[in-house]
């Protein structure tokens, strides 16, 4: 049975996105033709392409929004909410103090080449995760890390104690999981779209494991690469480079509702202003994060503007490694005072986004109004820097491209916003430009080459220790600080398995956190997505997770 445990924190209200989930416009055809094919195919652009499609090495959207087609979780998640609901797994029970998990499997579940999804095979994937050998491959299983803690023999980044202890087939359709410890994560991070079920046969007939590095490029595996091999509604048929598109075609073997459309096609479009156009042409169905500016343009042309709720950060992130002035706390509060938050809301973010003085949301457990607080003051800031002998500060600042994100419409723009108030304050800063998937990423949370970053976080459940805990739970080139002080709060938050006890310890650690300033918390933001007059069905979810098995066109 389902634990018992108040849901209520975990619940979003989706205000305002009634109407958008009774879409009622009709059209007699798509604009590219009137030909079944056409209403039988939903073509989404994408901002970026996705670093591969085997769910375990990935952490963003891009690479999710695939996956989350092909794949399925123990555990998901209500449409339109962050509430829990069953997925792979029809019942999850907690028992010894929450060190075990009982789950009870759903029956007649195919993966995508057949064999049958059972204990054995969920148990294979968590025995999989946690045995993940070399350095290279450990360093990309960054949600893994932030949940499990630890592999049997840590080889990259990750070194603390693994909390996965063993997992037992109990029976074809009981699986047993076994934690050396108690994380108040769970149940909701069983729904990460990393712990997705994979083909155990799958897996080992194309070498999945098998991630290698030379310098700063990842190669994977076939399975990543070609053969991702799920449970979920659509299963995977290209990824045509050249085109720039992935297309995705209906599991007729689907153990639950059936597609609406054949085939799900994602346009790869890095251009926001191009994929406008192509909306606009028909050539594309919808496409995610629509710029503010162009909500009402999009509106007069017909299209659909659906907004999420804001449950999302954007934060400048400081890396203390590089450069000896940024472990002044002086120097790091001083970047914060000099950046005018009300103003880059207001013309950089949409409608209804806020500045930030911490890093949760303020729909969180854990948000409070008691953290150390760094309004824009130009002159404290200059102050600070002299008292910290940092007036002469050069920094680097690293910005992606070729993206947009759900709380950073426009990184670049946003960046120079942010250059702009630092200048402003006597901080010279060199401005590092990097495409998003091509160097970006692995620059900052892997190689730590920068001072300054752009980067956030969409939830992925309603915990507090997804956002600060994912960003501060333990030391991260993207940071490059160790202080054991917060690692411990956030720890002892973590363990936390009750509503009361939980927020109260992420309150506490939320404050230090502010005190230390390891980075800038920016804004939260409703991001939109858009589609077009005949789409249907499409449910907006405030954790930017979107099944396009629902959707219907004409």
């Amino acid at each position: 049975m389902l634990p018992t445990r108040a849901v209520g924190l975990r619940r979003i209200a989706l205000i305002g996105l009634a109407g958008a989930l009774a879409v009622t416009t009709a059209a007699c055809a798509s604009e590219r033709g009137s030909g079944d094919s056409a209403s039988d195919t939903f073509i989404f652009g994408a901002a970026g392409a996705p670093k591969n499609f085997d769910p375990i090495f990935n952490d963003d959207g891009e690479s999710f929004r695939p996956a989350r087609q092909m794949f399925d979780t123990l555990v998901t998640y209500k449409p339109g909410t962050t509430e829990l609901e069953g997925g792979l797994a029809t019942a999850w029970t907690p028992s010894n103090g929450n060190t075990t998990w009982t789950f009870t499997l759903r029956q007649g579940v195919k993966f995508h080449d057949g064999t049958p999804f059972n204990a054995a095979a969920v148990c294979f994937n968590f025995d999989r995760w946690y045995n993940m050998k070399g350095a290279a491959a450990q360093s990309q299983m960054i949600y893994y890390g932030d949940v499990f803690e630890g592999f049997a023999q840590n080889e990259g980044d990750i070194s603390g104690d693994p909390v996965y202890k063993s997992c037992e087939a109990k029976d074809e359709h009981t699986a047993v999981l076994n934690l050396n410890k108690a994380k108040g994560a769970f149940p909701d991070a069983f729904g990460l779209t990393s712990l997705s079920m994979s083909s155990p046969d799958a897996l080992k007939k194309y070498d999945a494991d098998n991630v290698t590095q030379s310098g700063e490029a990842f190669t994977y595996p076939a399975y990543a690469t070609d053969h991702p091999t799920g449970t979920g509604p659509y299963k995977f048929e290209s990824f045509d480079k050249a085109n720039n598109t992935i297309t995705l075609v209906r599991n007729e073997d689907y153990w639950g509702e059936k597609a609406k459309t054949a085939r799900l096609i994602f346009k790869i479009i890095p251009d926001e202003n191009a994929r406008k156009q192509e909306l606009a042409a028909g050539t594309i169905d919808g496409y995610d994060f629509p710029s503010p500016a162009d909500y009402n343009s999009l509106k007069q042309a017909g299209d659909q503007v659906l907004i999420r709720p804001a449950f999302n950060i954007l934060y400048l992130g400081i890396n203390q490694k590089n450069n000896p002035k940024l472990q002044d706390v002086r120097v790091r509060k001083a970047i914060e005072f000099a950046i005018n938050k009300d103003q880059l809301v207001k013309n950089r973010m949409p409608s209804g986004a806020y500045p930030q003085d911490q890093f949760l949301p303020n729909n969180v457990p854990g948000y409070t109004p008691a953290v150390e607080k760094h309004s824009y003051n130009a002159d404290t800031a200059r102050q600070l820097l002299a008292e910290a002998g940092a007036s002469d500060l050069t920094l680097n600042f690293y910005v992606p491209t070729e993206v947009t994100r759900p709380y950073m419409p426009n990184p670049v723009d946003i960046a120079a916003a942010i250059t702009d108030d630092l200048k402003a304050v006597g901080i010279k800063v060199n401005v590092v430009q990097e495409p998003w998937n091509g160097g970006y990423k692995d620059s900052v949370q892997k190689a730590g080459k920068h001072d300054l970053h752009l980067l956030g976080w969409t939830g992925d459940y309603a915990d507090p220790g997804n956002f600060v805990g994912t960003f501060f739970g333990r030391t991260k080139p993207e940071f490059g600080f160790d202080n054991p002080q917060i690692f411990d709060a956030l720890s002892n938050a973590d363990a936390q398995t009750t509503p009361e006890t939980k927020k109260s310890a992420y309150e506490s650690a939320s404050v230090l956190i502010s005190q230390y300033v390891p980075a800038v918390p920016l804004s939260s933001s409703p991001p939109g997505i858009v589609v077009r007059s005949d789409v249907q069905g499409l449910i907006p979810t405030p954790l930017t997770d979107e099944r396009f098995y629902t959707v219907t066109k004409g």
